[in-house]
């Protein structure tokens, strides 16, 4: 069959799908009185394929028509949730078990340490600082005083080199636009410093702590923040003291308007060092400028996209890199910037059979955090890439951190899994020991419950792991509600972490299982790129695997099984969804990327086009047709028990594509199973996000789920 023919048989399908009305699934939605979507006569083409769109007015969220239709839904949804007996004992218990001290990681500057602390319950994190790691700490910045209901969040800080001065970022109802501030450590006032229209970035402080570089986009038309692609970022350095009209451009790209970029100053204060990234691919290319040289231009070190490089550090001109370069799993490498070429380059530490994570010179040794199938593994070396040591980590989980300065004599890091609270650890570097700096009290016992790993074939034969936990004293007999959860995309490596909402589904009996699908970052840039792309459908079928996996090994059984996963794993739950709605009990795709053939046109989504290939490319559009989750919803099709997740002010992944998934999925529900979209107010993509409104939306997950599971718990 030829491939131009094979487009047009699908497409056939598809067009078919949306004119096509089987009265059987229209009698289905009006009993369950969905209310009607705004739709129109859309239709696209796509190298010559027309593609219907029905429902694109709901791509604009402020309209009348829009507004109406959201209130309607979450009327309905949220009826549904209240009528739940088991909704509100869920909520309690959430919140008592989400009531114990939590920390960050613990960074020092300037003889300063800081750190984010949350009582238990508060809405965001506060930002602490002391002295001595004995010291009475000082609450530096409260974000909780800054909005009444918790939405204004710290999204980013960055400490002058001498400790006396922090940059702040903050974000607004979960969106991705950012506003810099800088405050006084000492006095703990802010100065008259503003920067706006900030997205993506962070701040590099000089080494006099006079100023700052940041990264920010053109300001947006009005009224098109949360739609309106991102395009031609720009870097600038802010003078402490100055408005930022002032602002000093270093580097823009007027010829490529999706380029963007980060920056960093070296620990000694010479470099700035300029990471320049075209997509969420990890490739990019690295420029430098001599910061003691007034009159120094900016420098090409790598100038081409061929592979990721990331600055560890420098000794003088020497500059070590963690790089993918030749290396899937990558490795350490030294360049020299006086002898740049790569035929100079010193291999430090060589690519091995784990994946390298992450990597920081600390105390004078390189210490390197590897990923071995999928856990954690932290090893130390010198800087000639001899092997000294491995750090004992407390058991099978993920340990983060390990981050300082070349002259310090100690580093904190954190260590959780499924079962164990995160705890903080103070890492001394010259004797190799780890001590407990601070560690939560959660209420419930952790050796009630246990974590395996397992191992099963996909449907090509690959071989995925899976972690998979439940309390002590599950019966294998097929009848246990399971939480299947996954991602599999954009190299991100799901490793295991605690979640007081997924322990509560312990409690219940439920068991939670986390495979590692390809598309992630488990085994490196080849693992990655065996789920992007034409080869998307690996991913499907990797989830898929698990599922049948779980149900033939008894664990559960298809009316038992939920899935779930947001962003690009709310795809994930689309796509298996669409092509496989016989196998699961319930689908909760949150956030999710839906529309697949139009994600290029808002805000930041032209940057997943090297994950996800776009329809513009005529080659990459018939398998972007094939899997896309909205374009495949039949009409009459009995889809499983599905409450979709989103949120108003979601400028990552717009919800007009939870929006219209929503609208198609209801009028093609061929079954009385319920089809519900939740849609979060003041609210974005995740990152922010006020713990009430956590608590709140996963009560009503596991709510829908004991509804619709036909559950008993005992709560």
């Amino acid at each position: 069959m030829s491939l131009r023919y094979a487009v047009l048989t699908l497409c056939t399908i598809v067009i078919s799908m949306h004119q096509v009305r089987a009265s059987a699934a229209e009698a289905k939605a009006n009993a369950f009185n969905y209310p009607t979507a705004p739709s129109g006569d859309v239709v696209e083409d796509y190298h010559g394929t027309k593609v219907p769109d029905p429902f694109r007015p709901l791509e604009d969220p402020d309209s009348p028509e829009s507004r109406a239709w959201i209130e309607a839904e979450n009327k309905i949804t949220f009826g549904f949730l209240e009528e739940i007996p088991q909704r509100e004992p869920l909520k309690r218990r959430l919140t008592k078990l989400w009531d114990f001290e939590k920390f960050s990681v613990p960074f020092e500057d300037g003889g300063r340490y800081f750190y984010l602390r949350n009582s238990g319950l508060q809405n965001q994190s506060v930002l602490y600082t002391t002295d001595s790691l004995d010291g009475k700490p000082r609450e530096l910045l409260d974000p909780n005083s800054l909005s009444k209901d918790g939405t204004v969040a710290l999204a980013g800080l960055s400490v002058s080199f001498d400790g006396s001065k922090l940059a702040y970022s903050l974000a607004d109802a979960g969106s991705d636009w950012i506003t810099w501030h800088v405050r006084d450590v000492a006095t703990g006032k802010d100065t008259s410093d503003l920067i706006k229209w900030s997205k993506f970035s962070g701040a590099a402080w000089t080494k006099d702590g006079s100023g700052f570089f940041y990264g920010r986009y053109p300001e947006p038309q009005e009224g098109e923040d949360l739609q309106a692609t991102n395009y031609f970022q720009k870097l600038y350095y802010h003078k402490l003291g100055t408005p930022q009209t002032e602002d000093q451009l270093i580097y823009e790209s007027t010829e490529h308007k999706e380029w963007m970029f980060s920056s960093a100053v070296t620990d000694d204060g010479r470099y700035l060092v300029i990471s320049v990234s075209k997509s969420t691919d990890d490739v990019n290319m690295v420029l430098y400028k001599d910061l003691q040289d007034p009159q120094a231009k900016i420098v090409a070190l790598i100038d081409n996209f061929d592979a990721g490089y990331q600055l560890i550090d420098n000794d003088g001109p020497k500059f070590f890199f963690q790089t993918n370069r030749n290396a899937p799993r990558s490795r350490i490498v030294a360049i020299d910037i006086t002898r740049p070429e790569e035929k100079n380059w010193q291999e430090i530490i060589p690519e091995s059979e784990e994946v390298l994570l992450t990597s920081d010179l600390v105390g004078g040794k390189l210490l390197v955090n590897y990923l071995k199938d999928a856990r954690s593994q932290v090893k130390v070396f010198d800087t000639a890439g001899k092997l000294l040591s491995e750090v004992k980590l407390p058991g099978l989980g993920t340990a983060t951190g390990f981050s300082g300065k070349n002259e310090d004599t100690a580093t904190f890091y954190s260590f959780a899994s499924f079962t164990t609270p995160t705890t903080i650890y103070r890492y001394d570097i010259a004797s190799g020991k780890s001590e407990v700096y601070k560690a939560p009290e959660v209420d419930f016992n952790p050796d009630d419950y246990t974590t395996e790993q397992v191992f099963y074939k996909s449907k090509d034969g690959t071989r995925v792991p899976m972690f998979i936990s439940y309390k002590q004293g599950l019966k294998k007999d097929g009848s246990a509600p399971t939480f299947l959860y996954g991602y599999g995309g954009f190299n991100i490596s799901l490793t295991p972490a605690f979640s007081v909402s997924n322990l509560v589904w312990m409690e219940m009996g439920g068991v939670f299982a986390v495979p590692n699908l390809r598309g992630g970052g488990e085994y490196g840039e080849e693992w990655h790129k065996a789920g992007t792309k034409a080869q998307k459908q690996n991913v499907f079928d990797d989830f898929i695997g698990a599922a049948e996996w779980l149900i033939e090994n008894n664990y559960t059984q298809a009316k038992k099984l939920a899935i779930g996963g947001g962003s690009n794993g709310g795809l994930l739950v689309g796509a298996c969804l669409t092509q496989r709605p016989d196998l699961y009990g319930a689908a909760l795709p949150a956030v999710g990327v839906l529309d697949m053939l139009r994600f290029h046109k808002f805000t930041i989504g032209h940057a997943w086009v090297d994950d996800y290939g776009s329809s513009d490319n005529a080659e990459e559009f018939p398998a972007l047709l094939k899997y896309s989750p909205l374009h495949n919803v039949k009409s009459g099709a009995c889809y499983p028990p599905t409450m979709i997740t989103t949120a108003d002010h979601d400028d990552r992944v717009v919800p007009a594509h939870s929006f219209k998934f929503a609208a198609a999925l209801q009028q093609a529900q061929g079954c009385d199973n319920p089809v519900l979209i939740r849609i979060e107010t003041r609210a974005g993509h995740g990152a922010g996000k006020p713990t009430a409104k956590i608590i709140e939306e996963a009560a009503d997950k596991w709510a829908f789920l004991v509804r619709v599971l036909n559950l008993k718990p005992t709560l």
